[in-house]
């Protein structure tokens, strides 16, 4: 699933691409991806005759605004934006076309159809879920580490999983919470709340260098992740822990090993990280 990084690259390329752009028709070929309104027609009838004016993006999510509406979009594990010509072909995976009046169109292709998308009348998106409940982006000045220490605090579950927590902290996936993890010598199934100040103070540091310098090199393409270009990511070159099992660790030579906490594939260094 991309990340905060991922998104935020689709989001600067998709501004490039998009903006000023007015809608001429929308077609839907899968409707199950539109969850409001609850009629896709109706999806369609509001967003024509719209122009689109930025590309925003809360944690994982991208919300596109046009001068009435915000879209808010989910990629989920597969959903990717492209701009094409109308005269383009499209696949069986291509479930919603935004059609311009310049000729060109925005395609939403999603191979597994877990992406979803809902439309707001602007200043509504964050009244009502999906953005509802979101924890701070980690570049937000309210993102302390007396606020993650505040948070995990009060929680005794693994603090992979707690970082997990969208509620808590969004942006944050598998691979951004092994990386932070491994950079700040945590191992990912301490319980949250025995982290003391320093180790606090070390993981906020952590999650927010590894989440700009991620952003810099255009997220990580691991399995089918580009942006809207048809561009991949470049730093999965520097991922530390993530996808590196049985791998000498750059720090300590040690062979990297994976184990499963709350549900989901872990990297980690058995020295660096000890528990």
């Amino acid at each position: 699933m991309p990340e905060l990084p991922e998104v935020e690259t689709v989001r600067k390329t998709l501004i490039k691409l998009v903006s000023n752009k007015k809608i001429e028709n929308v077609t839907v070929y899968w409707p199950k991806i539109i969850k409001n309104p609850v009629e896709a027609e109706q999806f369609i009838d509001a967003l024509k005759g719209e122009t689109i004016e930025d590309v925003g993006r809360r944690g994982k999510f991208l919300i596109l605004y046009t001068e009435t509406y915000a879209l808010v979009s989910h990629l989920r594990m597969e959903g990717k934006y492209g701009l094409y010509s109308k005269e383009d072909p499209f696949d069986k995976h291509t479930h919603v076309i935004f059609h311009f009046t310049d000729g060109t169109e925005l395609r939403y292709r999603d191979v597994r159809k877990f992406g979803t998308m809902h439309l707001f009348r602007k200043g509504e998106e964050f009244q009502k879920p999906p953005l509802l409940e979101l924890g701070p982006e980690p570049f937000e000045e309210r993102f302390t580490h007396d606020y993650l220490g505040k948070k995990l605090g009060k929680t005794n579950r693994k603090v992979k999983p707690a970082l997990l927590d969208q509620k808590i902290l969004v942006g944050l996936g598998n691979i951004y919470v092994d990386e932070a993890l491994f950079r700040a010598g945590i191992h990912p199934e301490r319980p949250a709340n025995t982290l003391n100040e320093e180790e606090i103070a070390t993981l906020h540091r952590e999650i927010v260098k590894t989440l700009n310098e991620a952003v810099k090199k255009g997220g990580s393409t691991i399995r089918s992740y580009v942006n809207s270009q048809g561009e991949i990511g470049m730093f999965q070159l520097e991922l530390y822990a993530y996808g590196r099992k049985g791998k000498e660790c750059k720090r300590c030579r040690t062979p990297l090993e994976k184990t499963t906490v709350g549900g989901r594939g872990t990297h980690f260094c058995p020295n660096c990280q000890k528990l």
